[in-house]
């Protein structure tokens, strides 16, 4: 191995770490690979790029310098147990792990198409075992109850209606709240609208239908902001009337909750999640669900059907005359 480590690549100081120039070129082709034809989203790239960066501080210390490209080209699956080992000792998590590894197999894999290393060693170790963990929808009378913008939880009227609209898209569309605050007044849908077009994750777009109490919410937003809403300026406005932050809604939630009596776990994203839960129960078929919420896996949605069938199970152990 080369012992005269240099400076990384000009990236943010937070991730940097000692590495040979090869490597840290092609650490950098790769994330503009990722951004640029990928399309990942930002902080899946920061992600990426922190998981890797960490694994590269590991093997500064693994190996006694600065790695290089042929040091990642003769790595085992001996080294690979021996990070997954450490991190385990710092208190990681196997989700934690499993991300990492993945941020760390994409790299390799890129390096191995371009024919510069063999990416079996990595691919030798099996990503540690995680717990499910099933998402929390709150109930549908509570998912109405939050969306209704009737507990006057705020002084000012124009910002209950806002923060109405914003949950009621969550609910009513299954967005994520990143997706309803990138909003624009040109892309928000309008009174009488049957539809709208969503780009979520990665870029991909989706027609998500429109409910008539979606748009009322909205026009009943847009009549009280004292605001302008341009074509290009964000639907959703904060206080200044500057782009409203997602910690606002998140607060506004916390409120709605602890006035309604519910868990910590209703937050925005259990909107969402209820979105899914209530149309599955109602009898949608999963590829519908999954087109709607844009997962890229059906995998992703079937995680919906466990919720359905734990209901089922826990209503049968409540109301069977022998339980």
């Amino acid at each position: 191995m080369s012992s005269s480590p240099a400076p990384v690549n000009n990236r943010e100081d937070a991730l940097l770490v000692t590495a040979m120039p090869d490597l840290n070129d092609r650490i950098g082709r790769w994330l503009d690979h990722l951004s640029d034809e990928r399309r990942l989203a930002d902080k899946t790239l920061i992600a990426y790029e922190r998981d890797l960066r960490q694994f590269l501080r590991f093997l500064t210390n693994h190996l006694g310098g600065a790695p290089s490209l042929k040091d990642i080209a003769e790595l085992t699956p001996a080294d690979f147990r021996a990070f997954m080992a450490r991190r385990r000792r710092d208190g990681a998590q196997s989700r934690s792990l499993a991300r990492g590894m993945a941020g760390i197999r994409s790299f390799l894999k890129y390096l191995e198409k371009r024919g510069e290393v063999n990416a079996a060693a990595s691919s030798a170790i099996r990503p540690p075992r995680q717990a499910r963990s099933l998402p929390k929808p709150v109930s549908s009378r509570d998912a109405i109850d939050l969306t209704s913008g009737d507990l006057a939880m705020e002084s000012d009227a124009w910002i209950e209606a806002r923060n109405a609209a914003v949950l009621t898209l969550l609910y009513g569309c299954g967005l994520r709240i990143s997706e309803a605050l990138s909003l624009t007044g040109r892309t928000a849908p309008k009174h009488g609208a049957k539809s709208m077009r969503i780009i979520g994750k990665g870029g991909k777009e989706r027609i998500v239908p429109i409910l008539p109490v979606v748009t009322e919410a909205l026009d009943d937003y847009l009549r009280l902001c004292p605001y302008a809403v341009s074509a290009d300026s964000p639907l959703f406005l904060g206080a200044r009337g500057g782009p409203l932050s997602p910690r606002l809604i998140q607060y506004a939630m916390e409120k709605l909750r602890g006035a309604l009596g519910l868990a910590d776990s209703a937050t925005p994203h259990a909107l969402r999640h209820s979105f899914a839960t209530h149309l599955l129960a109602g009898g949608g078929d999963l590829r519908t669900i999954q087109e709607l919420l844009g997962h890229a896996s059906l995998s992703s949605t079937q995680i919906y059907t466990e919720i359905d069938s734990k209901r089922l199970l826990e209503a049968y152990d409540n109301a069977h005359p022998r339980r």
